[in-house]
């Protein structure tokens, strides 16, 4: 019961805990995707070498 992420009526039951799990989330993914560019600008560099 507490499990649950929507109401019969359709509004979110705890909006608090979704959004803050949905900005971890997007945080996440932001820093995955900025590592992986610094990897490949870093590699573009040195393959210059």
């Amino acid at each position: 019961m507490a499990e649950e992420a929507v109401s019969s009526s359709g509004q979110r039951v705890r909006p608090s805990f979704f959004r803050g799990f949905t900005m971890a989330d997007v945080a996440f993914v932001v820093t995955t995707v900025a590592v992986f560019a610094l990897v490949a600008f870093i590699a573009k560099g040195v393959a210059k070498l």
